[in-house]
């Protein structure tokens, strides 16, 4: 059953990568949720993608809510300006509270955090513990060889087609959002320690 989008999640770095393009999808990806109306919820700080992507939501009208681990208060700089802004006591926690408020996951380019963002919640989705998109926004390639190793587990025999399957690769923010408003489903809620 068809679900509206009220809010995304989105998975970026707290650098900005050497590519322009990254910090230029990051600002899109703000700009558009502002202004389709759908919340932003991120990892609360300011610094890198993150600060950009939060920032741009702002800036175009937009509603935010940050998740960050207090150790993280410096490494990644709260960011102060968003409306909420939850301080958490882990990142596992971190990554709950936000599948709990998102309906969609967006996957913007990152390092270690991102990947480690991206393979939980689909982990979660191949264990069915939700059905909500994941959707990897590859701009100018930069999830190429991460889109190749989810290929190669299938290939390798660990992972089924149709597991591989619960992760979309699109090539940019509009179409991530035309796949999410699309594939969003009605879930049972779960409870954050079922997770």
């Amino acid at each position: 059953m068809p679900v509206s989008v009220k809010a995304v999640a989105v998975f970026c770095g707290s650098r900005f990568g050497n590519d322009p393009s990254y910090r230029q999808v990051a600002q899109d990806a703000g700009q558009l949720l502002a202004q389709k109306g759908i919340r932003l919820v991120y990892g609360g700080g300011s610094h890198g993608l993150m600060g950009v992507v939060a920032d741009a939501t702002l800036r175009a009208g937009g509603n935010v809510t940050g998740v960050i681990p207090h150790f993280l208060h410096t490494r990644e700089k709260m960011h102060e300006g968003v409306a909420e802004l939850i301080v958490v006591d882990s990142m596992h926690v971190r990554k709950q509270i936000m599948f709990s408020r998102a309906d969609a996951f967006w996957i913007l380019p990152g390092g270690f955090g991102t990947f480690d963002e991206m393979m939980e919640i689909l982990t979660w989705k191949q264990l069915q513990r939700h059905a909500k998109p994941i959707i990897i926004v590859n701009t100018a390639g930069w999830a190429n060889q991460v889109i190749a190793m989810l290929d190669a587990a299938e290939a390798q025999g660990f992972a089924t087609a149709s597991a591989r399957g619960k992760i979309e690769i699109v090539k940019d923010v509009a179409e991530a959002l035309e796949h999410s408003l699309s594939e969003a489903t009605a879930t049972p809620p779960l409870s954050v320690d079922q997770l």
